[in-house]
C-alpha cells in the first residue's frame, strides 16, 4: 500500500489507518488501566455505612468487631462525604473531627465509634468550617483514639486529606 503525497489517498487506505490508530489507542488505554499499580491506587468511594459494624451503645470496642471489608480499607485512598464537627477554630483548620451528620451526638462518650473520623489535612493545606456537608479524600487508617476517660472515642482516621 502506497499513500500518495497529494490528497488522493485511497479510501480503503484511509479507513485502515483510522482503524489501526483507533485500535492501538484503545489497546494502550486498556493496558494502562488494567495494570496492578493503577488498580491498587484506585480511590474508593465510601459512606459512613461502609465502615459501620455490629456494636451496641455501651459495648467496649474490640478489634475483632471490624469486618474483613473494613480492615481491608486500612492504608487505602478513600473519598467520603460528611460534616466538620464544630470547634472553636473556624478558619485554617488542619485537624478536625469528621462526622456522619451535623447532630451534636456524634463524638465523645456514648457516641458510636463508626460515626466519626479524626482527620489531618495534607501538609500546607487547611479547610474552613462550614455547616454544609463536604467531600474529603485521603488515606484511611484504623487507629484507636482514647478520650480522657480512658475509653476509645474513635477508631478511624484519615491523613493527607484534601477537600474536594
Amino acid at each position: 500500500m502506497i499513500l500518495k503525497y497529494q490528497n488522493r489517498t485511497s479510501v480503503p487506505a484511509q479507513r485502515m489507518v483510522r482503524r489501526l490508530f483507533g485500535f492501538g489507542f484503545c489497546l494502550i488505554i486498556a493496558i494502562a488501566f488494567s495494570s496492578p499499580a493503577v488498580a491498587q491506587n484506585k480511590i474508593k468511594d465510601l459512606t459512613f455505612d461502609d465502615v459501620k459494624f455490629e456494636m451496641k451503645k455501651g459495648d467496649k470496642f474490640q478489634d475483632d468487631m471490624l469486618s474483613d471489608d473494613i480492615t481491608a480499607l486500612n492504608g487505602k485512598t478513600v473519598k467520603i462525604r460528611g460534616y466538620i464537627r464544630p470547634s472553636l477554630k473556624q478558619k485554617g483548620i488542619t485537624k478536625f473531627v469528621f462526622v456522619r451528620d451535623n447532630k451534636e451526638c456524634c463524638f465523645g462518650p456514648g457516641a458510636m465509634l463508626y460515626d466519626c473520623m479524626l482527620v489531618m489535612m495534607e501538609k500546607g493545606t487547611s479547610v474552613n468550617f462550614t455547616v454544609r456537608p463536604i467531600t474529603i479524600q485521603g488515606t484511611f487508617y484504623i487507629k484507636k483514639f482514647k478520650g480522657p476517660d480512658g475509653k476509645v472515642w474513635a477508631i478511624y482516621r484519615m491523613k493527607n486529606v484534601c477537600k474536594l
